[in-house]
């Protein structure tokens, strides 16, 4: 199995110098039928070993209610049957552009800036989940013949804090727990963020997109010894809803790859293939230079104009860069698989069953109870999805202007059961003024939580009281509706199948009939803001904002012959409006 070591200028393997060529690849952005085929397109591509981060929130979305958490130990073992090595990043803090950059949000919301520090009622409960993942990450281990190199203390650290004793408490405890990989930590190559992050006997490695020289001269004014590595070179990047597509040229990329290479380091390529953010679980950012500005909610797709795109193909960059990889192979690079299977001709899917979303939220929802101000998603309980806040305008009184404070981050809003606007943070205000009596309902969503920043943790829905003129509104009546609900395949099908009044908000549901299964993309012209579920699996979010136009369907969820699609449409539809499959 052969003994791995951080040596003073390279790591070492049985003695010999060893250059780790990573790339990152996520279990849980991934299908599981398709880990095999991405693992080996990163084989073909000249890669060594993979990099995966592992998200808290996803496998314990309760306090102590696990789900899954063996995932991680499958994903390793699929590497290792592909002669990879393996690199762990499991936080508790991941950053991935994932919501709420992994930490739970029923943690988060009680203990605000005392999270990612040394305060003990943040410690316990990351003790007790890493009690129930390390098991997984242990026994595979390279030096017990697994797979796994290397493991991170909390991640980019420096970005966000200078607790040397958490970071040191976290090391400790994953040796205690029975870690004998190579620890590390991963900061961008600025002074601040080095001293901020590192840690005295775990090797430092940098984050960056270019510029690897100047990037590597830094890390050496902080750490003079030990083997030099970008952790995550970014040879793409992510979108935003509302935003333009980024993409990076592959001549650009390839040249910052082969910088980092002649510069003697070893290289995680970050993403190398980035899947998918199903199921709501996309983070979101904060603008301005601080990222304390206004809210910037990431799309479903996580392409990341890597060079293994959504699909699992080869783009121009993967070419690119397995050209350069080959120069630093033992010998010749293996050859592409297959491709999976895409599906053939484009189907139109007919929605003719409809429920509205007080259906929906009485079948599926949470309990309703009144408050004295609006109750916020943590404190519903309710890490993604919406809320209905229902309040009463008292009257007789003239009309005056109803707003909401502190919103995060949509409101549809209703008055006296007519639809009176959408709300947003930057503009809170309902166009018309509301007189009263009225009857206002409020559907708020979480676009995301922040996932990197001072604002990580922040919580959502109303967090500041709705006004009529200068006066709060009491009695608040709150309902949540969290996205898992959704998983109650039955209930769901239970709802009402009555025809949908046009345009309306709600939830629709029909059926796709195919010969054969593969890969798709499920396009929604016409339709504005939600979900769509194939065979209940939550493909993610849409939106007309763009620049994401399609979902990505992977092929193992759907089914030949009649396969269920739902659309949970919250804002509203137009009369045409269609799901295309193809």
């Amino acid at each position: 199995m052969g003994e791995f070591v951080i040596g003073e200028d390279d790591f070492e393997l049985d003695g010999r110098p060893v250059r780790l060529l990573s790339g990152a690849l996520h279990y849980f952005r991934v299908h599981e039928d398709h880990w095999t085929h991405r693992l080996r397109m990163l084989r073909a591509m000249g890669l060594n070993c993979v990099e995966t981060y592992v998200p808290w929130n996803l496998h314990e979305p309760r306090p102590g209610q696990y789900h899954d958490v063996a995932a991680l130990g499958r994903f390793l073992d699929a590497a290792h049957a592909e002669g990879l090595w393996a690199i762990v990043r499991p936080g508790p803090y991941i950053c991935a552009e994932w919501e709420n950059g992994g930490l739970p949000h029923w943690l988060t919301a009680k203990l605000g800036a005392r999270a990612r520090t040394r305060d003990p009622e943040y410690l316990r409960p990351v003790e007790d989940w890493f009690r129930a993942l390390l098991p997984q990450i242990v026994p595979r281990q390279h030096d017990r013949g697994g797979p796994v190199l290397m493991v991170q203390v909390e991640n980019e650290y420096g970005s966000y804090g200078s607790d040397h004793a958490y970071l040191r408490h976290l090391a400790d405890f994953l040796r205690a727990q029975g870690i004998t990989a190579a620890l590390f930590t991963s900061d961008g190559p600025e002074d601040h963020m080095l001293t901020g992050g590192s840690l005295p006997g775990v090797l430092a490695t940098a984050n960056f997109g270019s510029h690897a020289r100047e990037g590597f001269e830094t890390l050496r004014r902080h750490q003079p010894k030990g083997p030099l590595m970008c952790m995550e070179f970014w040879c793409g990047w992510f979108d935003h809803w509302g935003a333009e597509h980024v993409v990076r040229a592959p001549e650009d990329a390839a040249s910052s790859l082969r910088e980092i290479l002649e510069c003697g380091a070893s290289v995680n390529i970050y993403m190398a293939h980035g899947g998918t953010n199903f199921a709501g679980w996309a983070g979101a950012n904060r603008g301005g230079d601080l990222h304390e500005g206004a809210l910037e909610p990431d799309v479903t797709s996580y392409d990341y104009d890597a060079p293994i795109d959504e699909f699992g193909r080869p783009t121009p960059k993967f070419w690119a860069f397995r050209e350069i990889l080959a120069e630093y192979a033992d010998g010749p690079l293996p050859e592409l698989p297959p491709q999976p299977a895409v599906l053939g001709e484009p189907a139109s899917v007919s929605l003719s069953a409809w429920a509205s979303l007080d259906e929906v939220l009485t079948a599926l929802g949470g309990e309703e109870h009144e408050y004295g101000a609006p109750p916020t998603f943590e404190d519903l309980d309710v890490d993604r999805g919406l809320v209905r806040y229902r309040l009463t305008v008292p009257g007789p009184r003239r009309p005056y202007p109803l707003s909401v404070r502190g919103l995060r981050d949509r409101a549809v809003a209703y008055v006296d059961g007519a639809l009176a606007g959408v709300l947003t943070e930057a503009s809170p205000s309902l166009a018309s003024p509301v007189p009263g009596p009225a009857s206002v309902d409020l559907w708020v969503e979480s676009l995301g939580r922040v996932n990197y920043g001072p604002l990580v943790g922040e919580t959502k829905g109303i967090t500041g009281g709705v006004l009529h003129e200068r006066q709060y509104l009491h009695g608040v009546r709150a309902q949540g509706l969290r996205l898992d609900a959704f998983d109650d395949a039955d209930r769901v099908r239970g709802l009402g199948a009555r025809a949908a009044l046009p345009g309306a908000a709600g939830l629709y549901r029909g059926a796709l009939t195919i010969q054969g299964p593969g890969d798709a993309s499920l396009e929604l012209p016409g339709w504005t803001r939600g979900f769509v579920w194939v065979n209940g699996f939550n493909l993610g979010r849409y939106w007309s904002a763009g620049p994401q136009g399609a979902l990505y369907v992977p092929g193992p969820v759907l089914r030949s012959g009649a396969n269920e699609v739902w659309v949970l449409e919250l804002e509203g539809a137009a009369s045409d409006a269609r799901v295309v499959v193809g």
